[in-house]
């Protein structure tokens, strides 16, 4: 059987990481749930010129069918129901507001309202914050989100794999997401310890 995982979109910059993953999923055999927050939607046109960022806009039409869309502010959608049997859910970027809805309960959207049923039916929960620098309200809230069995997997991408450039950036991150709900890929993110690498690292040091 097919992963299902839901994946939403916020409005924290990083629409980058958004399309790559849903890209990846849908190339690793998963069945995908997309919800994009108004703001997500703005943050596609923004940062990618994809004003309408349908599944086929997202990922060409040869993945599309890998996607199904949501609306965002359809609390009644069957994302909204713990009957409905998922694997995994990630919020890729996921802004400031929405980590504070999930850490508070809320459910009066999709996103915030799937994330709640994630975390009630002990699904795997993970969100993605990319904002920076955080206050500590935001830093508590991670702590909440953590405590009631969520993920809190930064945006961070590492350098020890000598990106060569953005898209390398971009692929450590997802690669981390892919991990963690378990969807194959074959994205260089793996530590790889080696005489030439060691060397390098003494020589830093």
């Amino acid at each position: 059987m097919p992963k299902r995982i839901v994946v939403a979109v916020t409005g924290a910059s990083g629409a980058a990481y958004a399309r790559r993953l849903l890209e990846c999923l849908a190339l690793g055999g998963a069945e995908v749930h997309l919800v994009i927050s108004p703001y997500g939607r703005r943050l596609f046109a923004d940062e990618l010129d994809i004003a309408d960022p349908s599944p086929a806009a997202l990922v060409g039409h040869k993945l599309a069918s890998a996607i199904t869309s949501h609306p965002y502010r359809d609390v009644g959608d069957q994302l909204a129901s713990g009957s409905f049997l998922t694997d995994a859910m990630i919020v890729c970027p996921c802004s400031s507001n929405t980590l504070g809805e999930i850490a508070s309960g809320l459910g009066d959207n999709l996103i915030s309202r799937a994330a709640a049923v994630h975390l009630k039916e002990s699904r795997r929960l993970i969100l993605a914050p990319r904002e920076m620098p955080v206050s500590q309200i935001e830093l508590e809230n991670m702590l909440r989100v953590s405590r009631a069995g969520g993920i809190i997997c930064p945006a961070s991408p590492g350098f020890y794999m000598r990106p060569a450039g953005v898209d390398d950036l971009v692929d450590f991150v997802v690669g981390k997401l892919l991990d963690l709900v378990g969807v194959p890929h074959q994205l260089n993110t793996r530590w790889k310890s080696d005489t030439a690498g060691n060397q390098h690292l003494h020589e830093s040091e």
